[in-house]
């Protein structure tokens, strides 16, 4: 058994520590089922696996300096014994944090920094004071004390603080050698000397041992547009700040009532992108289970897979036949490991994902194929275990010759839906470093956070409930809104664009549903107040800040630069 002794939290008394997305990982921070109990003061776990594992949640991580926070986010322990006596679950949070921006800085080769540089001397301070904490642990007979709780916990935010600016330091040095070419260059040069065959021109670049293919160019910016949103409004600003557009073409727009299907919105969009903006189409996901993408006529079939095959295969076949002289890149399928809607085994989400692939491959072949992998960091499979690992998915897809083109990613944070908590800046570009070591392109394809507060979802008293119990969005910095989102997008562009292997950036919708005159809008796709304008049709300040990375990345010049050095 695994147990933690907690102190007060976010204001809370510990007998009320709350359950946020709490779920066991083990190695590889796959992770594992179990159970996560909150008893008073206490959290108590039971694991289904024999082996040691560790606890991840969402908290609140306070600055160091004591003024603000860090926001609301996914934290987590190093993998621990069984051991009678609880961990303080601070000491274990902060133990990991430092480990892993140990491990990132020497990834990153940032290990050389100067001792006085702002990222080493934080880093420094956040190891001194997890000492201290560990000294005030051990001088109490109990072992845990509100003096070691503060310590451990002030350690953790120097260590947060420490990653985030590591994680800009890295982005701006990357970005330079990848908009500049020389980042591509230098990487076929190294490639011609460890081969004699010349790489195709503009061709990816993958070196033996490296952490991911090299790619020629910047980064496209796109963003997916909803087929019922229609404006010249609309077009212009599309038109204005995006390389290319995503029509999402979901299940329930496409074909919402059986054998009826309904092109208009789409065929309005794709021949207005083509013939008038003359900017690329990419589509999909053509198959995806999601509540939000599956019509209610579907669900007849869900516990017949043959038949529910089938209906795919003819899906698959309407859309890329009616399509294909118009569409360059092909997301074929969306999260099928998250497997959560429609229960189907392994070798059926296996054979699913491949007979898409094949048929998309078979009616477009000059088309470029990408799969995506919904909720990158899993957590799903600590309560599913008929759901597969993302990262494992991932790797059986790259190992079953299918020849898909490229990964997509969903990066989404701030809603209150699970997988959909928030993260920092360098738990991100770490997950982006993992999925790249497979060898293969990444495109991020669905990119988003909202611009205003969504509330969490009710959840009971907190006393013995399971740790799945509450989806709280979380927040980065400070609660969002409309000028937060385009910060937000700000630095998190700049470390994806920044990434040699990363082809693509969706943000995920471009515009929230239009509400009909005295009605309220609909409920969104993605999530709510997710796009870049309003439901009134009022532009944001994330639709503006969009137009300017674009631009920066077109220059040549980091996206930081939209933002002061003092707010950075």
């Amino acid at each position: 058994m695994l147990s933690f002794v907690v102190f007060d939290a976010d204001g809370l008394s510990a007998a009320d520590f709350p359950p946020r997305h709490a779920h066991l990982v083990g190695p590889d921070d796959i992770p594992v089922q179990g159970d996560v109990v909150f008893e008073p003061g206490r959290i108590v776990c039971t694991k289904g696996v024999p082996q040691s594992v560790g606890l991840s949640l969402q908290m609140e991580v306070h600055a160091s300096s004591g003024g603000g926070s860090l926001g609301l986010l996914h934290v987590q322990t190093c993998l621990l014994p069984d051991r009678p006596e609880p961990y303080l679950l601070t000491i274990e949070l902060a133990r990991h944090r430092i480990m892993f921006l140990l491990n990132k800085l020497e990834d990153w080769g940032l290990l050389d920094l100067p001792a006085d540089h702002p990222v080493m001397a934080r880093f420094d301070d956040a190891r001194r004071t997890f000492t201290q904490a560990l000294v005030s642990q051990r001088g109490t007979r109990e072992g845990y004390c509100p003096e070691a709780d503060a310590r451990a916990t002030k350690a953790m935010a120097l260590a947060m603080e420490a990653g985030e600016q590591a994680t800009l330091l890295k982005a701006e040095s990357q970005i330079v050698e990848r908009l500049s070419g020389r980042g591509y260059a230098d990487a076929v040069a190294h490639l011609k000397r460890l081969t004699p065959e010349a790489p195709a021109p503009g061709s990816p670049i993958s070196i033996p041992g490296s952490d991911g293919v090299v790619l020629k160019g910047p980064p496209a910016i796109g963003c997916a547009i909803s087929p019922g949103a229609t404006s010249e409004g609309l077009m212009r600003a599309v038109q204005g700040s995006c390389d290319f557009v995503t029509m999402p073409m979901r299940w329930i727009d496409m074909e919402p009532v059986e054998g009826k299907y309904a092109f208009a919105g789409t065929d309005r969009w794709i021949e207005w992108a083509v013939r008038t903006a003359k900017i690329p189409v990419h589509a999909g996901p053509l198959i995806e289970f999601r509540p939000q993408a599956v019509p209610d006529w579907l669900y007849i079939w869900e516990n017949d897979y043959e038949t529910l095959r089938d209906l795919v295969m003819e899906h698959v076949e309407a859309l890329v036949t009616r399509y294909r002289r118009t569409i360059q890149r092909w997301t074929v399928a969306s999260g099928l490991h998250v497997n959560t809607n429609f229960k189907i085994s392994f070798e059926q989400v296996m054979d699913l994902t491949r007979i898409c692939v094949l048929l998309v491959r078979k009616l477009h072949p000059t088309g470029k194929i990408q799969l995506e992998i919904a909720q990158p960091w899993g957590e799903y499979h600590a309560s599913n275990r008929r759901s597969i690992p993302p990262y494992l998915y991932a790797e059986a897809l790259v190992q079953s010759g299918l020849g898909v083109d490229t990964l997509g990613l969903r990066v989404q944070m701030g809603h209150a839906e699970p997988g959909l908590g928030t993260r920092d800046l360098m738990a991100l570009s770490a997950m982006l470093d993992k999925y790249a070591q497979l060898q293969k392109p990444i495109a991020v394809t669905a990119l988003g956070v909202p611009s205003g507060p969504i509330t969490p979802k009710p959840y009971t008293t907190r006393v013995g409930s399971a740790g799945e119990d509450a989806y709280e969005p979380g927040w980065w910095r400070k609660a969002w809104s409309e000028a937060q989102q385009a910060d937000w997008m700000t630095r998190v562009m700049t470390v994806i664009c920044s990434k040699p292997y990363v082809q693509s950036v969706c943000w995920q919708e471009f515009a929230d549903p239009m509400a009909p005159p005295g009605r309220p809008a609909p409920m969104a796709a993605e999530m709510p107040m997710g796009g870049l304008v309003g439901s009134g049709g009022q532009p944001k300040a994330a639709l503006q800040r969009l137009a300017q990375i674009r631009q920066c990345v077109a220059d040549g010049r980091s996206p930081l630069s939209l933002i002061p050095d003092a707010a950075r």
